[in-house]
């Protein structure tokens, strides 16, 4: 998809929550046409939360075109974690498919230790499932839904960084997804927003606390972006016109976040740690 030909407003359209990218329209951009891997991984094993679909799933797929063998793990979204894996395998690479929930730290582990007896090493956790929940005031948080975002977005990392480190060696790395939430806010989403302000700073604390392990650590911030997350959360009429509100007029492809991944996760990024990427269409955001 060319930039010219990338939409400026989408179909008004509403799915239940997780969503599918398999019932999106349009189906976003997984890599965009051209695009040439250079073995920037060649022979490294990737663990990927919320690979099954949008910007998990592109990130799986340019990793494996740079030569990675990777793990997915989802929730209960089987048929495009499907999909994910033939497009993995059609690059060449080997794709583990690993449906769990992440809110449990038993679930975590185990996952961590499938992928290493699986794939046989871990060198670049991606630590990229989230949800969120639009609600119109403070008031309508309830204690459930709180817990459940707080133990998805950021509790959850916590309990794949503990497990995945005795795995990990020098050169190896960790990337995080945080949000543009968590420099502007979100009125809408009080409880998404703030989880993505604690892992922005989980990740800048993380960096200087394995720095003396040579394990780089780095986040990216991206804004709105076309994946399943937006047609299962929000009404049909913000779906619309979501992402006209950035400079650039348009909402953003997975295919335009997931090479920040690449260059976070390979040697040309070998002298950031404790940095966020901005794949936002053109915020202007504190970093």
């Amino acid at each position: 998809m060319s930039q010219e030909s990338k939409p400026t407003s989408l179909p008004a359209q509403q799915q239940d929550e997780p969503g599918f990218e398999n019932q999106m329209t349009p189906k976003p951009e997984v890599i965009r046409e051209g695009y040439k891997g250079s073995d920037k991984l060649k022979g490294k094993v990737a663990l990927i939360t919320g690979g099954d679909s949008g910007i998990g799933r592109s990130v799986a797929v340019h990793f494996a075109r740079e030569g990675a063998d990777v793990a997915i793990l989802y929730k209960s979204e089987d048929q495009d974690a499907e999909d994910t894996k033939r497009m993995v395998e059609a690059e060449g690479r080997r794709c583990v498919l690993i449906r769990t929930d992440i809110r449990e730290v038993k679930n975590c582990q185990d996952a961590v230790e499938r992928t290493v007896r699986e794939l046989g090493k871990l060198n670049i956790l991606v630590n990229n499932a989230a949800e969120q929940h639009p609600k119109e005031s403070p008031e309508e948080i309830s204690p459930e839904q709180l817990d459940s975002t707080f133990r998805t977005n950021i509790f959850a990392q916590f309990y794949f960084v503990q497990a995945a480190l005795p795995h990990m060696k020098e050169g190896d790395n960790i990337i995080n997804t945080t949000s543009i939430t968590s420099y502007r806010g979100s009125k809408e989403l009080l409880d998404y927003s703030a989880t993505k302000g604690a892992i922005t700073t989980f990740t800048r604390s993380l960096a200087q606390n394995l720095a003396e392990r040579k394990i780089r650590v780095n986040a990216v911030a991206p804004g709105p972006i076309w994946t399943p997350l937006i047609p299962s959360t929000f009404p049909e009429e913000k779906v619309a016109k979501f992402g006209q509100d950035t400079t650039m007029g348009r909402v953003g492809q997975p295919s335009e976040v997931a090479p920040s991944f690449v260059f976070l996760a390979c040697e040309d990024a070998s002298y950031f740690t404790g940095q966020v990427l901005h794949p936002n269409g053109g915020s202007t955001v504190n970093t």
